[in-house]
């Protein structure tokens, strides 16, 4: 996922010619039933998970089973579907986007968050600290982490340049491994967006959490559409934007 290129590296007065560690960028285009779908800048790691995940959260496909087969080779994606006139469908709202890919969904149309799912602040604090810990991110200082987790369990991880990507990897993988999403929970090192929001509502994950910032898109989709929206969670603090309810031992109190 990283490559060591020549450098000249500073220090005070000391100057020297080096190697130093670069994540990789790579594109990737994604034919759907012969006809290119978009082409996304990433790592070039858990491509079908990636896939997947993208499919389902563009709403391309309502379930894994619409898949017929993944074709990965050199730097094309090509997916066949059972319908083989499945395209993408039309597309309004413009919403921030990463690592190459924007998306494009009419906000009014979002679905609702449908789950009872909670967890504690402990799980938060412990989950974050734990899954952020990244040799990648320390090695190279160019990359974003998301987690799936149920509890302190993690279900899967995903690190590429692009929380967006990374989002979608591992939503592809809970699907491919017939995992209930609306009893998970999802961490993210980098900035919660109006874009990740969206994927988790289409995915039906209840709760996402951030160890940085989000906007204000964000918080106000979350909070129309049932989304517990958690940001600047280190150390032993959080701010909870969005339905506390679902973080045990908060007292709600109305939002």
């Amino acid at each position: 996922m990283f490559k060591k290129l020549p450098c000249i590296k500073i220090d005070a007065d000391n100057a020297k010619r080096d190697l130093h560690e670069v994540i990789e960028e790579v594109p990737f285009a994604l034919f759907i039933n012969g006809r290119h779908a978009m082409t996304a800048m990433m790592s070039p790691v858990q491509l079908e998970d990636f896939v997947t995940g993208y499919l389902y959260t563009e709403q391309i496909i309502k379930n894994v089973d619409e898949i017929e087969s993944i074709r990965i080779e050199k730097n094309r994606m090509s997916v066949i579907t059972k319908n083989l006139f499945k395209v993408l469908g039309p597309k309004k709202t413009i919403l921030s986007g990463c690592g190459g890919s924007t998306s494009f969904i009419d906000t009014e149309k979002l679905p609702k968050i449908q789950s009872g799912y909670s967890i504690t602040t402990a799980n938060i604090l412990v989950s974050v600290k734990a899954v952020l810990n990244s040799e990648l991110h320390i090695t190279t200082g160019g990359i974003h982490i998301v987690a799936l987790l149920d509890g302190e369990n993690v279900i899967a991880v995903s690190e590429d340049i692009g929380r967006h990507n990374a989002l979608d990897r591992v939503i592809g993988f809970a699907l491919r491994n017939k995992i209930d999403l609306a009893k998970t929970w999802v961490v993210v090192s980098g900035r919660i967006s109006s874009e990740m929001v969206r994927k988790c509502l289409i995915a039906n994950i209840p709760i996402i959490v951030s160890r940085g910032a989000t906007t204000t898109l964000a918080v106000d989709i979350g909070k129309r559409n049932g989304l517990t929206v958690v940001g600047f969670a280190r150390s032993t603090k959080m701010v909870i934007y969005t339905h506390p309810e679902r973080i045990t031992g908060v007292d709600a109190g109305g939002e």
